[in-house]
Parts: structure tokens; sequence; C-alpha cells
């Protein structure tokens, strides 16, 4: 399936933020009206830690909240590398969330027991209402990276063990392609002009990681101006 891409671009972080923030309370009041849960997957990385503060402080009823994660890193709860300890610190420890309706990757228990966990796990799950996912540099999103296997075919597994990725750290877990793209919303995240040559690639339709993200729906993008846009 061809990737359908909506592009959003901000002038400013501020706009950038506030924005995020607002769909993604949009997505999660009409998930619970309609379903009586949401189902959000988060992303790692830099760039949604301030969008995760400001949802600390969002006015929210977090109990039909069910959150997980599109990617991890095999290390330790509390390293630094670590993508779900972001997100705890900036968000989820500052709300009233059942920690049982949280599921991080346990990347702690290496790549082939956190990978057959998180795909017990996700079995039989269904669609997710909300996939939130970055862009790197190279074009790489979730732990997918270019020139590696990212699970595009329907028979992919839900969770791909990443080994001698090439930024640390190097052991991996990612969710697949396939399971990326079952999902009601996807929206991707880039801020910075270091994101530039990565979303000029992608939009001059370059086979990058971040184009084999297909659900039904499309994509959102969700920009700062100086990601988009060099003038």
């Amino acid at each position: 399936m061809k990737q359908r891409k909506r592009w959003h671009i901000y002038p400013t972080a501020m706009d950038f933020e506030t924005r995020v923030v607002r769909g993604i309370l949009r997505a999660a009041h009409e998930a619970i009206a309609t379903r009586g849960l949401f189902r959000i997957v988060l992303a790692g990385g830099k760039t949604p830690e301030s969008i995760y503060r400001r949802l600390a402080e969002a006015d929210m009823d977090w109990r039909g909240w069910h959150v997980y994660w599109g990617d991890e890193g095999c290390v330790a709860p509390e390293d630094p590398l670590r993508n779900s300890r972001v997100a705890f610190h900036a968000w989820l420890d500052h709300v009233s969330i059942s920690q049982e309706q949280v599921h991080p990757i346990p990347g702690e228990l290496g790549p082939e027991a956190a990978a057959e966990h998180y795909a017990a796990l996700l079995a039989g799950l269904g669609d997710f209402d909300l996939v939130l996912l970055g862009l790197g540099e190279d074009g790489h999103t979730a732990s997918l990276f270019p020139g590696r296997e990212w699970g595009t075919a329907p028979n992919s597994p839900d969770v791909l063990i990443v080994r001698d990725a090439p930024k640390p750290p190097p052991c991996r877990l990612s969710l697949s392609a396939n399971r990326l793209s079952r999902s009601r919303e996807v929206v991707f995240l880039a801020t910075g002009v270091s994101k530039y040559g990565a979303v000029q690639r992608w939009r001059c339709g370059e086979m990058l990681p971040a184009a084999a993200i297909t659900p039904e729906c499309g994509v959102d993008v969700c920009l700062t101006q100086d990601a988009f846009d060099l003038a």
C-alpha cells in the first residue's frame, strides 16, 4: 500500500507542542467515548519529551488510557537510553494512570525473551487508536533502520529484534511496520533543522523506513518550520 501523507507545519516549537497535545487528547476523548478505552503507542527519542511534559499537565481522566511503546533498547529500565524512562519521568509518573495499563517493552529481559513477551501482549489486541512516531536524520522510525528488515509483509511478526543498530543501544526491539500500520491514526513528529534532509527525501518519494508505515487512514506528519523548509 502506498503511504498517504498529510503535512502539518508549525512556525514555532510551542505551536507544534500545543497542536500535537491537542490532537492526542482529542483522539483519546473520541476513542473512550466510542470504545471505552484509548490505546496509544509512544515514540522514543528526544522530540516527544516536551509533548509528554505537557500531557502531564492535562486535565484528563486517565482511567481509559492504555500505553504501549513502538521500540525499546535492551537496557535496564533506568538506563538513559531507555525510551520508556523519558515517558515515565516526564509524564506517566505524575498522573493517576494504573500501572496495569502501562506496558513498556521489557528490554532488560534480553532480545528473545522481551520480543516473546511483547508479542504475546499484543496478540489479539486489534488496532491501536494512535501511534506516535519520530523521524531520525537517516529516515528511521521506531527502530526500523535503512538497510534492515522493516517487517512490512502481512505475515511479519509484531515485534522485531534489531541487532547492531547504527546508533546506541546496539540491541533493540521494534514493532514491525506492519504492526505500527494497524492503527486508526499515525502521527509522525519531527522538529529542528537536523531533520530537514530526511524530510526532503521522504517528500521526494525515497523509500525510507518512515515511508513503510501505511495505515489505511494515511499518516499525519507534524513538523516545525525549520524541519520542513530552510528558507
